[in-house]
């Protein structure tokens, strides 16, 4: 069969070439894919904004399965489009994406259902907004209601910082911003859950932890992600059993409610306080670095997960894993979160040295003349699969010590919740 893989992150390279091993997949087409994907797909290059451009490619070219990774195009109504011609595709309808589309959404849905959550205030201007903060004790979470590439929060320690949290979001730093959510700021520590769902039922997918801050100590800006780790060190069965039936069966009735069934990858990030779970956010579809760091360890063929899906025959699979360690670390182009030089080549990529259980995935590269050039703040997702993390994250840092790239930087603490 032909695949098509809608992006451009470590996510889809990942994705990507899990599904090149399956022996029902004879050609795959990343729209537009990275110098990564390019080794085992065919590029193209595509306006993902122009959903008719991008379903008479589909057309033309007989791809059977269409496989969308990142959020915008979700949330802006790409499966919908495209099951109106009758196109096979992996990903959540506009309505049920607005768990990610909107935080207010998610919100009020919580609120609704009951469902465990920090308590929160949705304003409509900075006036209001910064005459609630002086009400109210510090530090507290301001974020936009749109989508931000995961930079739209800002945990502020104080009033200056709050004012300036709600200056950017409502002057346009994360497009027009017509409503701001303020929320109380909830002491635990995070974990990143996954589900797989096929519109009726659903499974779990495994569990991860994020390391969302730029700096060492999980310090500085909020990023897309600068590395993760697989499994959670937090998840139980008492817990997974907690998540389940408090956040994600109240959310797929709600959802149920206004006509919506799940279909898709189900990112549910969650605040873990003294073994109870309460939901931060979801995303519509797999996490970056997450992905990248879970995928490796499936043992299952993902081609037949994802067709299971699709047909709605997902209670006929039995997802296996490989029992190992996984972590990833995230080299990114120096100045990221804020300004980075694009187009930077990155040399000696022929001194990493993989084994079969290490996997470099590309995010932010394009190839120009043969040359590997970095073009996005994200550049390079290192994974290691091993016994024990300590030993994956030796792996790791061995090889970026031999990468020697001038124009980046990685966090070299990943993990260190479970490393001595």
């Amino acid at each position: 069969m032909k695949v098509g893989i809608i992006g451009s992150g470590g996510r889809e390279h990942a994705i990507c070439q899990s599904i090149k091993k399956s022996k029902k997949v004879r050609k795959i087409f990343c729209f537009p894919g990275n110098a990564g994907t390019d080794e085992i797909a065919e590029n193209v290059s595509l306006e993902l904004e122009n959903f008719e451009i991008i379903k008479n490619f589909i057309l033309k070219k007989g791809i059977d399965l269409v496989i969308v990774g990142p959020e915008k195009p979700l949330v802006d109504g790409l499966v919908d489009y495209l099951e109106k011609f009758k196109i096979k595709v992996f990903g959540p309808n506009k309505i049920a994406s607005q768990l990610e589309g909107s935080k207010i959404f998610t919100k009020l849905l919580c609120k609704k259902y009951n469902i465990p959550t920090a308590n929160f205030g949705i304003f409509k201007n900075k006036h209001d907004s910064k005459k609630f903060i002086n009400q109210n004790n510090f530090p507290i979470v301001i974020k936009a209601d749109n989508l931000a590439s995961g930079k739209g929060v800002y945990i502020c320690n104080n009033k200056i910082e709050a004012e300036m949290a709600i200056e950017e979001i409502f002057d346009g730093k994360f497009g027009k911003a017509e409503n701001i959510l303020i929320e109380e700021f909830l002491n635990g520590e995070e974990m990143s859950f996954f589900t797989i769902h096929d519109g009726d039922l659903f499974k779990t997918f495994d569990t991860a932890q994020d390391h969302k801050r730029v700096g060492e100590g999980d310090t500085g800006k909020n990023t897309g992600g600068m590395g993760a780790y697989s499994p959670s060190r937090l998840i139980n069965k008492n817990l997974e059993k907690k998540i389940i039936d408090k956040i994600i069966k109240p959310t797929l009735k709600g959802l149920a409610e206004v006509n919506s069934e799940y279909k898709g990858f189900l990112y549910t990030g969650l605040m873990i306080i003294k073994n109870e779970p309460y939901l931060i956010e979801y995303n519509v579809r797999m996490g970056d670095p997450e992905c990248q760091t879970i995928i490796p360890k499936l043992k299952t063929d993902l081609i037949d997960i994802i067709l299971a899906c699709c047909e709605k025959k997902l209670n006929k699979i039995d997802i296996q894993w490989f029992n190992k360690k996984s972590l990833c670390v995230v080299l990114c182009s120096k100045g990221y979160p804020d300004n980075f030089k694009k187009k930077v080549e990155i040399n000696n990529l022929d001194k990493i040295k993989l084994n079969s259980n290490d996997f470099l995935f590309h995010a932010g590269t394009s190839k120009n003349d043969g040359k590997i050039l970095a073009t996005g703040g994200r550049v390079l997702n290192l994974v290691s699969l091993s016994e024990d993390f300590s030993s994956s994250k030796k792996k790791i840092i061995d090889n970026l010590e031999k990468l020697r790239w001038s124009g980046g930087f990685y966090r070299r603490d990943i993990g260190y919740r479970v490393i001595d």
